[in-house]
């Protein structure tokens, strides 16, 4: 495989951005990356969502337009990620005149293939989820269960998409394809779903919804949310009905789109259905993650618990986003909720980031300057058969494994792992005491394999820390970029001999948070 493409769920404007929306960008980042490290070419696509009675709501009520609204906080999601390092290729918006061009195409084409009718309906619509809810999905009190308001009931004219039509096609995709939703225990709830699918609007009326793409040729109509926003993975691409782009041509299907799990039903059968409707392939992978409490409680502006990237950021005075982006990783498990506390964060990176990888190239690199004026000579380089090495090659393809199951925080544990073991083995070689024993080559050759390991460990962590592992590289004196690494090129006894480092360049590539190192580096 030379391509990768991976996309995001597009985020609506109607706030700022918090932890929730950081969790799936950084997680997403983290797979773009490490495939970056594996294929030749590799897209990650994310954006923000434009359209809806929300956005046409809260502008009227500050005084400025949907468009001024929009415009603002998208710039909010912007710069959120470039101060979190989402190393997206393509940021789409769905206010972009060539997307509205293009859903409108969509629609009509839909239209003309007869998927798309107009009827009279009387329903229940959550305008925080923008969706029309059956009584069957209300709690006992008739709340909707995410934003537990009562749903207003709404009578309109409006165009449906025959989502009926393409129940059989999805149960039976779904079931042939165990890959399509992940993780695996999600699917039997869209089963479930898919049992009482019925017909979707996929258009408001105008004088409800006024600000979205008017459907053409039909003034009082205006394009719905779903139609909308989902085709951004295709439209990003250059998707036209009647004449894709290469682009598109390229990269279509999606390899994996990452998702929170309370949009998997809009994501595993309103969107396939559309696919199978224009005659698209599906995406091979729609991948639901959980959600991120605060101190086990769930986010919530009523609370006043809600929290942004930049909130832990300025708490702690990180320079980089690194020991946040590894946090944010480790905490759940694939597909399973997780919970951000401040002293979660802190112990967790203290412990893997600070303590067992920056300590371990620390103290020895000190030991090779110590003993050997930083430099290696050739006998001191080791051969791969040894077991340090065959265990660090045995961690790359760990780690390959976990991602291509897309078991994010599994991979990192991994590596920890794999650091754990070098920590023993440097502790049971123990080499400040072959140095006094005057066993020169078996003191150098402990510390060989370590530096080694420190480049596996370094090319194998850059996707969850870019910023730490590029200083773990410059302090092995290696010309590439760790991120840049490609894992399938990764041999051991690549250090060479030669001079490696001097006292006054080591330095800690992690500081232990709350530390007096710390502490005092703050206050500069």
């Amino acid at each position: 495989m030379t391509k990768y493409y991976l996309t995001t769920a597009i985020d609506y404007v109607n706030g700022a951005p918090h932890i929730g929306h950081a969790y799936e960008k950084i997680q997403t980042d983290v797979l773009a990356r490490h495939y970056r490290q594996r294929y030749d070419d590799v897209f990650f696509l994310t954006g923000t969502d434009e359209h809806g009675i929300k956005i046409q709501k809260t502008s009227a009520a500050m005084g400025i337009t949907p468009k001024e609204l929009c415009d603002a906080n998208a710039n909010k999601f912007k710069e959120c990620w470039a101060g979190l390092d989402i190393s997206y290729n393509k940021f789409i918006r769905t206010t972009d005149k060539d997307h509205e061009a293009i859903i409108q195409k969509i629609f009509k084409k839909l239209q003309d293939n007869g998927d798309i009718y107009k009827h009279s309906y009387t329903g229940l619509y959550c305008t925080g989820c923008e969706s029309f809810l059956s009584p069957r999905d209300l709690t006992e009190d008739g709340l909707c269960p995410d934003h537990l308001k009562k749903p207003e009931e709404v009578k309109e004219e409006n165009y449906f998409f025959k989502l009926s039509k393409y129940k059989d096609r999805l149960i039976e995709h779904i079931k042939n394809n165990p890959d399509f939703i992940q993780p695996a225990f999600r699917a039997n709830e869209v089963l479930n779903q898919l049992e009482h699918i019925e017909d979707i609007s996929v258009s408001r009326s105008k004088d409800s919804v006024s600000w979205g793409v008017p459907v053409l040729g039909d003034d009082t109509q205006t394009i719905y949310v779903w139609i909308d926003a989902l085709s951004n993975y295709i439209t990003a691409l250059g998707y036209d009905p009647e004449n894709p782009s290469e682009n598109f041509k390229k990269y279509w299907p999606a390899d994996v789109q990452v998702i929170g799990k309370d949009i998997l039903k809009f994501h595993t059968i309103y969107w396939p259905a559309f696919l199978m409707a224009l005659d698209i392939p599906l995406p091979k992978t729609v991948l639901a993650h959980g959600w991120i409490t605060i101190d086990q409680t769930k986010m919530s502006k009523s609370i006043g618990n809600v929290i942004a990237p930049k909130d832990v950021m300025e708490t702690f005075n990180l320079e980089h986003p690194d020991a946040f982006r590894y946090f944010m990783m480790v905490t759940a498990p694939t597909g399973r909720d997780g919970n951000y506390s401040d002293m979660e964060f802190k112990e967790r990176v203290n412990a893997d980031l600070a303590n067992n990888i920056g300590n371990l190239l620390n103290r020895t690199l000190n030991m090779l300057v110590k003993y050997f004026d930083g430099e290696i000579k050739s006998d001191f380089i080791t051969a791969s058969d040894n077991e340090i090495a065959k265990e660090a090659q045995k961690t790359v393809e760990s780690v390959k494994s976990r991602f291509d199951k897309f078991e994010v925080a599994e991979a990192a544990q991994e590596i920890v792992n794999f650091a754990n073991v070098v920590n023993k083995y440097v502790n049971d070689t123990a080499p400040w005491s072959l140095a006094k024993e005057e066993k020169i080559t078996e003191c150098a050759q402990v510390l060989y394999n370590v530096l080694e390991s420190m480049r596996f460990i370094g090319a194998i962590l850059a996707p969850y820390c870019p910023n730490i592992c590029q200083d773990i590289y410059e302090q092995l004196n290696r010309e590439e970029k760790a991120v840049d690494v490609k894992l399938d090129n990764l041999r051991w006894g690549e250090i060479p001999a030669g001079k490696l480092t001097e006292k006054e360049k080591i330095k800690p590539v992690f500081l232990r948070l709350d530390s007096e190192i710390a502490g005092a580096a703050k206050k500069v």
